[in-house]
């Protein structure tokens, strides 16, 4: 009956698959899984290039949720990792087809270079005795990634979709949390010395996100004045308040108070800004006062009584300086931050970290006074290049960021966790706004050859 209602130009390229299949399932089985996967992958690979702009804000949402803490809660440790592989992984695959669809292009002054900088001084100079080479070349793959999406050539209209996604991850992990957490899955708050807003990930890493959520929202309210971005900046700023974390709390409302104090050139009154400034400073007395009735807080009981601790950092930090004094100049090599506390230690059981919780001394360990120069001076051109063709309110608000981001890296890990990745996402999104769409000159005339009137051709008139 088959061959009865056999239709070539349909059924053929079908039944040939089939048999196909068949005889890779009895000639070599182990290959079954490779037979069905490319088409599969392919079939993904054509969709996502097809949907480019709906894909980077899906993942930018994803990367923010940090969700390899719940898996790392609900599955177990080897998920941790995996996680945040994926997520980085995903990030390479769409820089990939980014610039197969729509073009790349050079990025001077990126940190990248200075990172590439560090692993080559590492396998030249010598490299720490715990450190492999497998780690560095993943560790240099985790510090470039946040950086690859500068050398796409953007498409129309990423830039503003993805500045508007930013704006919804730290509400989208505080839904999917509380989702979990009326299952009885995972709390949405934890106690850390004070209860703290986890939802689907880590205070700390929930707080990474809300700042360049804050950020969207604050530009995005002063470049167009709406109510529903000073809304939805207010509610990522009370999703941070609620996480405790003291350095990005700090950071965060200072950025604001500046850029509502002195930014030029925004849809916002001054008069408007000035006065929501003052209400803030007003506001602090009754925060501070309903905090004696819910001290459960972490936030009101650092206020109150652990305003100087620094959560076992300064335990961590004498090993870092030590092991950046003996190699002072060109440091151990790109990952060695990650071997220079055993993780069996009292120390790691003790504070349940190894990393160094600042960016200044991690790189100093690993890159030395050299290559931590080196990075330096990168990230400074970078900013600088990247925000001197913006409008004077973009380029003022992001250079008080990044200010702030610097004076962050001090006390946390800015670089390479995967908020880290939501971060420069916006700053790629944000610049990709501030540019112009180039489009190429052969297709540019065409469309103005299309779009000029038909013109009827001359009619010579007689001389008498």
């Amino acid at each position: 009956m088959l061959f009865l209602t056999w239709r070539p130009g349909i059924d053929g390229p079908f039944i040939l698959f089939l048999a196909a299949s068949l005889a890779v399932a009895r000639l070599a089985p182990g290959l079954l899984p490779l037979w069905f996967g490319a088409p599969i992958a392919t079939i993904g690979l054509l969709l996502v290039a097809t949907h480019l702009r709906f894909c980077w804000c899906l993942w930018l949402i994803i990367a923010g949720l940090s969700a390899e803490m719940t898996l790392l809660d609900l599955v177990g440790p080897e998920m941790f990792q995996i996680t945040i592989a994926a997520v980085k992984e995903a990030e390479i695959t769409l820089v990939g087809l980014t610039i197969l669809r729509h073009g790349g292009r050079f990025d001077r002054f990126s940190p990248i270079f200075g990172f590439l900088w560090i692993g080559v001084g590492g396998f030249v100079t010598g490299v720490h005795p715990e450190l492999t080479t497998p780690d560095m070349l993943r560790s240099l793959a985790g510090s470039v990634v946040p950086f690859l999406p500068f050398f796409c050539r953007i498409p129309a209209g990423w830039g503003r979709a993805m500045q508007r996604a930013v704006c919804y991850a730290p509400l989208t992990s505080c839904a999917i949390g509380g989702v979990l957490a009326v299952l009885g899955l995972r709390p949405l708050f934890v106690d850390t010395g004070g209860l703290r807003l986890a939802a689907l990930g880590h205070p700390a890493f929930l707080a990474g996100v809300c700042l360049p959520a804050i950020h969207a929202g604050l530009l995005r309210w002063l470049r167009q004045g709406a109510t529903s971005d000073g809304l939805l900046m207010g509610m990522n700023l009370l999703i941070l308040v609620l996480t405790g974390a003291r350095a990005p709390i700090t950071y965060g409302f200072l950025v604001c108070a500046v850029a509502l104090l002195f930014a030029p050139d925004t849809a916002v009154p001054r008069s408007r800004r000035l006065v929501m400034a003052l209400m803030a400073v007003a506001s602090a007395p009754i925060v501070a006062s309903f905090g004696e009735d819910y001290t459960s807080l972490r936030l009101f009981t650092i206020l109150s009584s652990e305003a100087s601790d620094l959560s076992g950092r300064d335990l961590l930090w004498p090993a870092f300086e030590a092991a950046a004094a003996e190699a002072p100049w060109f440091g151990w090599g790109l990952g060695a931050g990650n071997v220079v506390i055993p993780h069996q230690s009292q120390l790691v059981q003790l504070v349940q970290t190894w990393a160094a919780h600042n960016e200044y001394l991690r790189i100093a360990v690993e890159g030395g006074q050299i290559g931590r120069g080196v990075l330096i001076a990168l990230f400074v051109a970078w900013v600088w290049s990247h925000t001197r063709r913006m409008e004077r309110r973009d380029r003022f608000v992001l250079r008080v960021i990044f200010l702030a981001h610097a004076a962050h890296a001090m006390t946390d890990n800015v670089l390479i966790s995967t908020p880290a990745c939501v971060f420069f996402g916006l700053f790629a999104a944000i610049s990709a706004q501030a540019e112009p769409v180039r489009v190429p000159v052969r297709r540019a005339i065409a469309r103005r050859v299309r779009a000029a009137p038909a013109r009827s051709p001359a009619i010579p008139v007689p001389t008498p």
